[in-house]
């Protein structure tokens, strides 16, 4: 993992000093909420609807069991004992107290941790695949990329105001665990006569007009990253659109500029900012590797599981993955429980899964962007006892990638954007799918919910997808089939008129049962809907 170094915990501890400072303002009065409300959020600090909500940056998802345990404190000295994991890897807490803000990022600022960048007009936490450093199919580990990226980052003067936020993934997989397409700027990691390098993707995105990024160059070399990233930024700077903030993201002027005219400029400008001499030596590079390397596996260990408990086998069909070393294994700790809350988890669990992380996975766990947990370097011997720890705290749920596996926002129960309560949908949905058997036969079906038009549950991207929006002061939900975030990125499509909130459980039922009827051998839902197509599927929620 990387480490901060004197500059990275001389900034965080200057920023809460300053913060500390604006905060005392604002509750004295010297400040209104007007010239506070930028300050805050360059710090995290949101005003949603019952109270101040922090969302806390994880960068690439990535963290120590003793950060992990930092956060299970805040939850319960803060907040009200839980937290909520996000779509970008990070964890939001949604009752926090202005008083308090202050000595959170303190607290954060103790165990190398901080809100920066985690709203307002810049560039965002950097994500990542969360099987980063352990998959076999990887070209090379995306973190040291993702980590240079993120001090190139932070605090950059060019960017602090841009047109809009903006999104950045790195992936080094053919398989997309990142939806890096759905991307400001998607990264993938690729090889080339031997020599890894970058294809860059710019112009993805959700909202109001989703957009799947197209490729702007095939290769850029490790040397050249930072200047190519920095001339796609600055393209995007000199022409987005700052009078109206429904066009002001990179996708809508990659749009109406064409892929190619932006490519162009944004090759002219990479060519200029060659010549300054932008980039960090190669040295920088290896020196953040090194906080990447392999760690101390053994070697020798078994790789055969005993599965004579079939709820454990079960366990170990869905939730578990293979790693690239031989006798270890990925454990995805799911936080989708049967009518719970997609994402959420109580100071207990958190602390409990650092504990694990400790003990069973050489001190790091991951967040993924399907607002579920990681642990990394698990070795196949503890599976069982893992398993145990986990079905005593409710996160043994073995439903990773099924239905009840479930996106969501936090909805109009918490937002002050939203149109619609997401989270109650998403219980109603999976207690309806219960039965994990039921489940498995569904088999990978990928179900997102948000509660307003900007999508920060991804439900363009869904197999299935359900947007809440506001029909005359009543919820309704439109429906959309047939998205994806990997690496077979499609937006879906709208189904027709929207149901009320139990009429949309019904009719994510009948769209099931359609896919069940017309499937062949093997047939993923997604696969099924390309083959047949929308018309079914209208014709049995519509008549």
């Amino acid at each position: 993992m990387y480490r901060y170094d004197q500059y990275d915990q001389s900034i965080v501890e200057a920023r809460v000093a300053e913060f500390r400072d604006q905060t005392a303002r604002r509750l004295s009065g010297a400040l209104t909420e007007d010239q506070f409300k930028p300050l805050r959020l360059t710090n995290g600090l949101y005003l949603q609807l019952h109270a101040y909500m922090l969302r806390v940056a994880i960068p690439y998802g990535t963290l120590s069991g003793r950060q992990m345990r930092m956060l299970a404190h805040i939850a319960r000295k803060y907040d009200r004992d839980y937290g909520h994991f996000t779509t970008r890897q990070n964890i939001q807490y949604n009752w926090i107290k202005l008083e308090d803000a202050p000595d959170i990022l303190a607290e954060l600022a103790t165990v190398e941790m901080h809100a920066i960048q985690t709203s307002g007009n810049c560039i965002r936490n950097i994500s990542s695949d969360q099987y980063a450093g352990v998959s076999a199919d990887e070209v090379a580990d995306p973190r040291p990329w993702a980590e240079l990226l993120r001090q190139w980052s932070s605090f950059h003067p060019e960017f602090s105001y841009l047109p809009r936020k903006f999104k950045i993934a790195v992936i080094a997989s053919p398989e997309d665990r990142a939806a890096m397409r759905l991307h400001d700027i998607g990264i993938e990691l690729v090889q080339r006569d031997g020599v890894v390098g970058a294809r860059v993707f710019a112009g993805g995105g959700m909202g109001r007009t989703p957009m799947v990024a197209p490729e702007i160059r095939d290769f850029v070399p490790e040397s050249d990253l930072i200047s190519y990233v920095e001339a796609a930024l600055r393209v995007y700077n000199r022409y987005g659109r700052r009078d109206n903030k429904y066009k002001a993201r990179i996708k809508i002027l990659v749009h109406e500029l064409g892929a190619d005219e932006y490519r162009r400029q944004v090759e002219e400008e990479f060519a200029a900012m060659k010549q300054l001499g932008l980039d960090p030596p190669t040295a920088e590079l290896d020196r953040i590797r090194g906080y990447f390397a392999d760690p101390a596996y053994e070697s020798g260990l078994p790789d055969s599981v005993d599965r004579s408990d079939p709820a454990f086998a079960l366990w170990i069909d869905q939730n578990v993955k293979a790693h690239k070393q031989p006798g270890y294994a990925i454990v995805n700790i799911s936080l989708k429980p049967a009518g719970g809350i997609p994402g959420d988890a109580s100071s207990a669990q958190i602390d409990l899964v650092a504990d694990l992380a400790e003990r069973y996975s050489m001190d790091e766990l991951r967040v993924t962007h399907a607002q579920n947990l990681v642990l990394p370097y698990v070795r196949k011997a503890d599976l069982f006892a893992i398993w145990q720890a986990l079905d005593d705290v409710g996160l043994a749920e073995a439903n990773l990638d099924l239905i009840s596996d479930i996106i969501a926002c936090p909805g109009l129960d918490y937002c002050s954007l939203a149109n619609a309560r997401s989270i109650t949908v998403a219980q109603k949905i999976a207690n309806r799918f219960a039965d994990p058997a039921r489940q498995r036969d569904l088999g990978e079906l990928k179900l997102k919910i948000s509660g307003c038009i900007n999508a920060c549950g991804h439900h363009h991207a869904g197999h299935i997808g359900i947007l809440g929006v506001d029909r005359k002061g009543v919820e309704n939900y439109q429906l959309s089939l047939g998205g994806s975030g990997a690496e077979d990125a499609s937006l879906g499509a709208i189904t027709g008129p929207g149901f009320d909130e139990n009429g949309i459980v019904d009719a994510v039922e009948k769209v099931t049962d359609i896919y069940v009827r017309e499937r062949t051998a093997g047939e993923r839902f997604l696969d099924t809907y390309r083959r047949i197509g929308m018309k079914p599927f209208k014709e049995a929620l519509y008549g």
